[in-house]
């Protein structure tokens, strides 16, 4: 994978690219990940999309300001990494916390956004689940066991974790700022303007996918998601957990290019 820096006004944000057709596919990853998130999708994808992965600032190895990181300032930030590109129209995917800040995205009712696929989202969900707990407790204390545990939680107890994954993670949360980023991210979540009250402005094409073991953002609250959204598809990956393109990444780029191959749109960059 090609991995780039660009600077996004104050700030050098890292992304990976891949792929030469002229739609675009944007990626967005969740909390406490990084692009590498993508990984086992993106050489699926990127054979028929030029797709754009970047680590989100505050995350990965993008630069980590002392900032308010609330879901504006994130939805913010997308569409100036887009126009620093000189990305002018482009479907996104968002997984978690990225689904939630894709929606964001979507509720702007840019015209940059052709299509939009939210990834078990973030955003409606009001109570922690021992999952999440786990989670942030490996994100604020990063060591080879708790984050283990909490991507096994996420995965299910079933399912191998990659070493690279625990290994990323830790190396990410022991940079500068992460932690605080982490939190911050975790406060503008739970004081930003509940995402159920605006997602019914969100006009773009739709597809919700859910993992049904998810115990982190449990498939309950995909309901809020696809009765709000006029437009909208929804899939239930039935021996998947909170993230599908990783744990089925075969099945979950066939759903998803089935999805944007509808009367797919040439996007310009």
């Amino acid at each position: 994978m090609k991995e780039k820096f660009v600077q996004v006004g104050a700030n050098k944000i890292r992304y990976i690219e891949e792929g030469g057709s002229d739609g675009n596919v944007l990626l967005v990853h969740g909390l406490g990940a990084s692009a590498e998130r993508w990984a086992h999708v993106i050489p699926h994808l990127s054979k028929k999309y030029h797709v754009i992965v970047p680590d989100l600032i505050g995350h990965g190895f993008s630069d980590k300001p002392s900032v308010d990181y609330t879901p504006a300032f994130f939805s913010q930030f997308i569409f100036d990494f887009l126009n620093t590109l000189g990305i002018t129209k482009t479907s996104m995917i968002g997984s978690s916390l990225g689904g939630q800040i894709v929606a964001e995205c979507a509720i702007t009712q840019s015209k940059v956004i052709e299509k939009i696929v939210l990834v078990s989202p973030s955003g409606i969900m009001k109570q922690s689940t021992p999952t999440f707990d786990a989670y942030t407790l490996a994100a604020l204390y990063p060591t080879q066991e708790g984050a283990k545990t909490a991507f096994q939680m996420m995965a299910g107890v079933h399912k191998e974790i990659d070493s690279d994954t625990i290994d990323g993670f830790i190396q990410h949360m022991t940079l500068p700022n992460a932690k605080m980023a982490f939190m911050s991210t975790i406060l503008g979540i739970r004081n930003a303007v509940p995402l159920s009250e605006r997602l019914e402005k969100i006009s773009a094409p739709t597809l919700i996918v859910w993992g049904k073991q998810d115990t982190l953002i449990p498939i309950v609250h995909s309901k809020d998601f696809v009765s709000s959204i006029k437009n909208c598809q929804f899939v239930e990956m039935e021996s998947s957990g909170h993230t599908p393109y990783v744990e089925e990444p075969e099945k979950f780029s066939e759903i998803v290019l089935r999805f944007l191959n509808q009367q797919m749109v040439v996007s310009a960059r």
